[in-house]
This record gives structure tokens, sequence and C-alpha cells, in this order.
């Protein structure tokens, strides 16, 4: 069995290393991706494992990113600190999240899980593979809203609503066309994955709805400034990478 691990902490994948070889003496372990671009890189250039451990918040950003890129068809066990990614995990290939720390019983059961699948649809390898494309994240499902926080109370927000997304101390904002201002627990980087292209991110900090730009004008270093319908304390700049992009999709979004 072919293994590879995904993660940015190299003494977690020693540890996951360690434990999967206790729990599978016969699995090798083929490679240790650190980040997003190196995974990207590599799944394009080799062939898929048997099966695929991964943490999710990487150094260059989330590994879903990778597999959004990279058709891969191989079942993913998700190991993570947070358990905010589940519903995310299982849009892609995962048949297991593990919550660290790691422990010898939750690599044993994330196994039996794999085995358990492989027996229900072995011999049909076509069927297995499949069901596995099935269990990929669908790219053209959007979310219709966002869940919201205002103290003990939880409610959505249609995503029509919503003017731009931002990051402010490390906490995710959502700002409405009425002015209002909310909380949300997903990243920008899950926000990304689900929000469809009426959105774009500018930069590391905002993404912006399309329908929420008045005008856009030259900036200093060939960036490019945004004129919004809702206010900001600070001039929103569309990043000097994004810029070209940016263009086309203001050109062509809907």
């Amino acid at each position: 069995m072919k293994i590879i691990i995904i993660e940015d902490e190299k003494i977690s994948a020693n540890y996951l290393a360690a434990l999967i070889k206790e729990s599978e003496p016969n699995a090798e372990i083929v490679s240790t991706i650190s980040s997003v671009k190196t995974g990207i890189e590599y799944f394009q250039d080799n062939p898929a494992p048997d099966l695929i451990f991964s943490d999710i918040q990487l150094g260059d950003g989330l590994s879903f990113e990778i597999f959004r890129e990279v058709n891969v068809l191989t079942p993913i066990i998700f190991c993570t600190a947070y358990d905010d990614y589940a519903i995310n995990a299982f849009e892609t290939n995962s048949i297991a999240y593990i919550v660290k720390p790691f422990t010898l019983g939750s690599i044993k059961d994330a196994f039996k899980k794999y085995k358990d699948l492989q027996k229900m649809l072995l011999p049909n390898d076509a069927q297995y593979r499949a069901i596995m494309g099935i269990l990929q994240k669908n790219e053209n499902q959007v979310s219709s809203s966002i869940l919201v926080y205002i103290k003990d109370k939880i409610k959505p927000v249609k995503l029509d609503d919503i003017a731009m997304f931002y990051i402010e101390n490390g906490i995710t904002y959502l700002t409405t066309f009425d002015n209002q201002n909310y909380t949300t627990n997903k990243t920008l980087e899950v926000l990304e994955q689900t929000i469809g292209t009426n959105f774009f991110r500018v930069n590391r900090q905002f993404i912006i709805n399309r329908k929420s730009i008045i005008e856009a004008a030259q900036y200093f270093g060939r960036r490019i400034s945004l004129h919004l319908k809702v206010p900001y304390k600070e001039k929103i700049i569309v990043s000097k990478g994004n810029v070209a992009k940016f263009l086309n999709w203001l050109e062509y979004s809907e």
C-alpha cells in the first residue's frame, strides 16, 4: 500500500508516519508533502498513491486547494487540529477525519474504514473509482448563504446581500449592502471554494462581490484601487499579481 502524507510540521509528519507503519507494517510512505504548491506539482507529475493522509492548514494555504487544482481519485484521511473543516473535507474524497493529536487507535480506525470500503467495492475497480469520483467536490456547487454569529445567535445571510468579506485581526467579517457587519467562522480560503464566481479575492485580506464595485482606478505600483458601494476605513487594493485576472473577471463576470 503506497501512502502520501501532506503535513507541514516535521514532528507531526514523523509521528504520523510512525503510527502508520505501526498500524500497517507493509505500508510504504512514498512522499511527505509540506505545502500546497509542492502538492500540486507532485500530483501533476507522479502517479496517485493508494491512500493520502493530509493535514488541512498548511503554510501557504489549505490542502483543499491541491485537490481543487489536480484531479486525484485517491481516498483521503484528513488529520487536523481543527474540526471547522469537516464539512469541506467530506466534499472531497475524504473517508475519515481525525482531529489531532493522533493516536494509534484513531489511525487504526481510519485504516479499517479504508479496508471496509475496498471490501465493499472490490473487485469492481471501476465501481470503486466511480464512487470516489462522486465523492469529489462539485466545483459548480455554490452556497446560497453564509452563517454569521451574533452573540449566542446564528443566522444565515444570503450571498446576494453580501458586498465583501475581509480579515481583520485574524477574524473573518462580512459586510452587507446595507452596511451591516457580521463575523463568520469560515476562512477566506474556505469561502473562495463555496461562494461562486460573483466574488473575487483581490488580495490576502478581501473578497469582493462584483455588484459592490462602483469603479476601479489605477494605483501605485501597477495595482488597482476599488471604490465600493460600502465604506471601509482604508483603500482596498487589488494586489499586483491579481490585476490581470481581476480585470478579466470584472469584464466578463455577470
